[in-house]
This record gives C-alpha cells, sequence and structure tokens, in this order.
C-alpha cells in the first residue's frame, strides 16, 4: 500500500498531505512544544522513502528525522486569516522521498492565542498512525524503528539486494498477476470508470490553475452529538454519515438511482505496525432521503460492509505486491478503482475518540484540535474530470466532535462562505448547532 501511495504521487504529479491543526487560546509552552517536535522524529513520521536503483523492484524507507525546529512565526495573525495560515502551511514543501515529510508551525494569534500546524505526507502516514505518532510525542515516547540511514547501502550493493528480493517474490507477484486478473473480470465497471476520469499527466497539465479546495471545520458538543445519534437510531459514526449523506445531496454528489456512495476508510492498523497506510475503503450506496430522521438504513448497511471486510480487503490487497513495477502512465487510469470513481464518491473518515495527549502538543491542553486531508497542488482540470470532490473528517477529543469539510463543485462557485453555509445548514436538519471555523 505505501509502494501504490508513493507510485500514485510521482504519477499524478502531486499527493495527499494530512494536516492537524491546534489553536489555543493563551499564548504556547514553545519548550513544551519543542519537545514535541523533537520525539516526533522518532517513529513512524521519522522517516522518508529511498528508490530502489532497479525500476522494477521495491523502494524501501529510511531514517530521517525531519526539520530540525518547530517554525514560529514572529508576526502576529488574526483569528479570521487562521484558514489562509493553514493552507500556507499546507503549501510549503513535502516530498516523502526528498524531504521533508512533515513539519511543524506555529503563529501567534493578535488576540493572545496560538494556531499550530503539523503537515504530513499521506504516504509516511495514515490518520490513524498519525494520531498515534502525536499521542506518543505528546507523551515523551519514541520508538526505534530501526530504519537504515539514507545512502548507507552502495549502489552495488543496493542492486544485488533488491534484484534478490524481487526473485525470491517471484511467488507473491504471481499470486498478485492472477487477482489483479480476477478484479479487473469482476469489476469492469469500476476499471473502466477510472480509466475514464483518469487525470491528465503532469505534463500534459502544464500551467494548469492549481486550485484552493475551500475546507471548514465544525466542532459539536459530544454530548449534542451523542444524543442526537441516539434519537434517531444510530451512533457517532452513522451520524456523521448521514450528514455526509445530505451534504453530498447539497453538493450535488447523486448518482442516478438517487443514491449517495460513501466511501469509508477503515483502519487494519495493529499493535507495533509500521506501514504507512494501513487502510482499506469499502463503500455503501445510501438513500438519502430520510436519514436526517432515521439512521436505520445506514446501521444496516455498515454492518454489511463490516461483515464483507475479509473480502474487501483481499481484493484491494491482493494486485498490490504488482506495484513496483507498473508504470506511471498506468498507475493515473487506474487511480480510482475500488473507490468508487462511477458514483461520485463522498469520502467519510472517521477516526473516533483520539487519545487524550492528541490534544496537548505543548503539554498542555489546546482549545480546539482536528485533522484535514489536503492535495494543495491539485489542479482545476483534474478535480472537473474527477466530478468534483466532498472529503469529511472527523475524530472525537476534548469535549467535542471535529467535523472537517472539503469540497469543490464542478460548475458552481467555491467558497468558504458556501462551504460553511452549506455545513451549517446541513447539521441543522439534524438539529445539530456548531462553532464553524475557517
Amino acid at each position: 500500500m505505501d509502494q501504490a501511495s508513493f507510485l500514485g504521487l510521482r504519477a499524478l504529479g502531486y499527493g495527499t498531505l494530512v494536516q492537524f491543526n491546534w489553536i489555543y487560546n493563551r499564548p504556547v509552552n514553545v519548550d513544551g512544544l519543542r519537545r514535541f517536535h523533537r520525539n516526533l522524529g522518532y517513529g513512524l513520521m521519522g522517516r522518508r522513502v529511498e528508490r530502489s536503483p532497479l525500476p522494477f523492484a521495491r523502494d524501501r524507507w529510511v531514517y530521517s528525522p525531519g526539520p530540525e525546529d518547530v517554525e514560529i512565526a514572529e508576526k502576529p495573525r488574526r483569528r479570521t486569516d487562521l484558514s489562509a495560515w493553514n493552507y500556507e502551511r499546507a503549501c510549503l514543501p513535502i516530498d516523502p522521498e526528498y524531504g521533508p515529510s512533515w513539519h511543524l508551525g506555529a503563529v501567534p494569534l493578535e488576540d493572545g492565542g496560538t494556531a499550530i500546524s503539523l503537515v504530513v505526507s499521506h504516504t509516511v502516514v495514515d490518520g490513524a498512525g498519525l494520531l498515534q505518532s502525536i499521542a506518543d510525542a505528546a507523551d515523551g515516547r519514541t520508538r526505534y524503528l530501526g530504519y537504515p540511514r539514507p545512502g548507507s547501502r552502495t549502489r552495488r550493493r543496493a542492486l544485488v539486494e533488491d534484484a534478490r528480493q524481487t526473485v525470491a517474490s517471484a511467488p507473491e507477484l504471481a499470486r498478485a498477476l492472477a487477482a489483479t486478473a480476477r478484479f479487473a473480470r469482476e469489476s469492469r465497471q469500476d476499471v473502466a470508470a477510472s480509466i475514464a476520469s483518469a487525470p491528465p499527466s503532469p505534463r500534459e497539465l502544464g500551467d494548469d490553475q492549481v486550485v484552493e479546495v475551500p475546507s471548514v471545520t465544525a466542532y459539536v458538543d459530544l454530548a449534542q452529538w451523542d444524543a442526537r445519534a441516539k434519537s434517531i437510531g444510530g451512533n457517532s459514526n452513522t451520524l456523521l454519515a448521514g450528514f455526509a449523506c445530505r451534504l453530498g445531496v447539497r453538493t450535488g454528489r447523486i448518482c442516478d438511482d438517487e443514491t449517495v456512495t460513501l466511501t469509508l476508510p477503515i483502519s487494519e492498523r495493529t499493535e507495533n505496525d509500521t506501514r504507512g497506510n494501513a487502510l482499506v475503503f469499502p463503500t455503501v450506496s445510501v438513500n438519502p432521503t430520510h436519514v436526517s430522521l432515521d439512521l436505520g438504513e445506514i446501521r444496516v448497511k455498515f454492518k454489511q460492509a463490516l461483515a464483507d471486510l475479509e473480502d474487501t480487503s483481499y481484493k484491494l490487497l491482493a494486485p498490490l505486491p504488482l506495484v513496483s513495477m507498473t508504470p506511471k502512465w498506468l498507475a493515473r487510469r487506474a487511480a480510482g478503482v475500488g473507490l468508487g470513481t462511477a458514483s461520485l464518491p463522498v469520502g467519510c473518515s472517521n477516526v473516533g475518540d483520539m487519545h487524550p495527549a492528541v490534544n496537548r502538543p505543548d503539554g498542555t491542553e489546546a482549545d480546539y484540535a482536528c485533522g484535514r486531508l489536503i492535495e494543495p497542488g491539485i489542479n482545476k482540470r483534474t478535480l472537473e474530470r474527477m466530478g468534483g470532490q466532498l472529503l469529511v473528517v472527523s475524530g472525537r477529543v476534548h469535549g467535542k466532535i471535529c467535523i472537517s469539510v472539503n469540497a469543490y463543485l464542478t460548475g458552481q462557485t467555491n467558497s468558504q462562505d458556501a462551504l460553511r453555509e452549506a455545513t451549517s445548514s446541513t447539521l441543522a436538519e439534524f438539529d445539530v448547532t456548531a462553532e464553524i471555523l475557517g
């Protein structure tokens, strides 16, 4: 999966980043924040990709602790400028091969508060892995994963070792080839849709306009959220899915059969798991008409998706040993396979209850905390060809559920104000009130 993520980044010319933000209504403890920064370099985030000299062999992780220090801005910003500042942080150089693969920054606010932004390449770590890394760093736990130093092998040694590994993996590659052929036969519609909607190569794009996809974050009191979920026959997870469905209706992501397709990233991360991406992506189709009053259908669909998870995982993971041998042009065309490309998917990712330490980057409790996915290099032509985008990410910490929404609508005006209104109105359908930032 990690090799696939890295190949996708190189094939598309841009990559997905995970950004986690904190807001303090007071100055932060700078020494505590610097300690947190140092600790982040030990563990899942303290690495980057080193290419194999063989074009068809797997790449490897090497040790890379990241930037030397946290970047603390000298000039204060207005709190109303935080959305722009977070986007500026996301646009700073991030590369899982050349580094840095992550960075941490802070800015004082004119009202006396402080904002903090952590940005990391999704190739290096997924949401669950990032939360684990944040909690470990905040609590002072560091991990030694035994990665070699960059450039520690001579070219001759690397060629020999990687060729030997590739030959040894021949049975695995043969099984992957058979699984790929089987998947292509069974999923002809998804394959055809992925090829049709494949983004153009970076060369073809030239100077095409890079788009800042509007993004807002809503904070809801946990007691209110859980009470509302229970009152309409669901739980926190299914209420989030219901919200994503209704927001999908507002943003035009409705299939021909008048359903909304939810893509549900589910973590398969286990203890001491060093994968950057330990995820599978089941999808469910939901009739959105009555979900604000009854979450029963979503609950049933979720149970079925979980029951089918083993088969879903196999279909997604079995072909992946072939990734290192996949040319970039083919990777671009296959990028959407298995993710519901044909049905205007709505990404709906819920990390659930976060470890309390996630809310303490400087050693004390932040007033607000939330994460989001962001693709700062994505361009208008790619978004239009995809049919737009809607991503909903949520997590629970410090007495609140935070809901981050990214949305780009094709052929329509895209703005923070419009997305804020759509988010607020959709929450109101569920009798939920929120504080919306961004």
